[in-house]
């Protein structure tokens, strides 16, 4: 019996090998290679080309490489049995990272201080908001969003989470669906995002709910983090809302276009902070075994952990 790995870019090698040493009594087969199609059972994709999964009779779950699955969507031809996404500790750990990382600078400004060492100004500045001066408002309360909003409340900020269904968090408020979306927004001075991308998600960063975000809180205003998925947002009122100061500074992982074209104007605004789509990058090893154990669980006539509902798109 197989595994295979269908990726629509990028070296497949180093996961042939981690598979390989982790589950040494099955193929390990690429897009590339020449095998019998009835042997394979599982398939392991990120981006796979559209169509390339339809041809094994006895397929019987496809796993995502990563914790986001709208790139399996995008094929139309997708077989109809269970779809997994990857949820493990490392790829979690590494998104809260990000997240505070990123929280924590917008709080103690070391954009305006980098542009003051710059330029040699020493300036007396008692102005420094503490963390629980500061309301952080994470969109997206799965795994990833519940695991940031504990993290930045234990660092002392005041959280809330907003998702398109009711959650219960101990120590988050939370705000659920469309009637709770505005006063969400309301009480929100640093807005984090990651959500999953589907039908309804799509374009939500927009202008009108940038406009919805606190305006008397203790920042000079609002900023924004995404590190969820690119076209949850649209770029041209991200740059407005930069320019007529509804926004104070924006940190983007993920983009419309990716790679982000060089002409893009959010490459070279004072404001905006690029990272080039690795806030919480796959890790062979992490993801590899998780994947591997999901498969021991077929094996054994347990049901699949983190399962998608094609349903909602997540």
């Amino acid at each position: 019996m197989s595994l295979l790995i269908a990726l629509g870019s990028g070296d497949p090698n180093p996961w042939v090998k981690q598979f390989q040493e982790l589950l040494p009594d099955r193929a390990i087969v690429t897009l590339g290679d020449v095998f019998d199609p009835a042997a394979v059972e599982f398939a392991m994709t990120w981006y796979h080309p559209p169509g390339s999964l339809a041809a094994y009779p006895n397929l019987k779950a496809v796993f995502s490489m990563g914790a986001g699955v709208d790139h399996l969507f995008r094929d139309p031809q997708i077989p109809d049995v269970p779809i997994a996404r990857v949820v493990d500790s490392d790829l979690t750990n590494r998104m809260s990272e990000y997240v505070l990382l990123h929280a924590l600078s917008i709080l103690r400004q070391t954009r305006r201080y980098r542009e003051q060492q710059a330029e040699k100004r020493w300036i007396d500045d008692d102005w420094q908001p503490a963390a629980c001066d500061v309301r952080v408002g994470v969109m997206g309360m799965g795994v990833l969003g519940s695991d940031a909003a504990r993290k930045l409340s234990l660092i002392g900020f005041d959280v809330a989470g907003w998702s398109q269904s009711p959650k219960a968090i101990d120590g988050i408020k939370t705000y659920a669906g469309e009637t709770e979306l505005m006063a969400f927004l309301a009480r929100t001075d640093i807005l984090v995002v990651l959500l999953p991308l589907t039908d309804e998600t799509r374009g939500i960063i927009n202008a009108p709910l940038l406009r919805s975000l606190a305006r008397d809180g203790r920042l000079p205003a609002p900023s924004l983090i995404n590190a969820g998925r690119g076209n949850l947002q649209i770029e041209s009122d991200l740059l407005a809302c930069l320019e007529d100061g509804t926004l104070h500074e924006v940190v983007l992982d993920v983009f419309q276009t990716e790679p982000l074209p060089v002409e893009s104007p959010l490459w070279s605004h004072p404001r905006v902070t690029i990272s080039p789509h690795n806030a919480s990058v796959s890790d062979p090893l992490a993801v590899a075994s998780a994947i591997a154990a999901q498969i021991r669980r077929v094996e054994r006539g347990e049901p699949l952990r983190h399962t998608v509902s094609r349903g909602k798109g997540y």
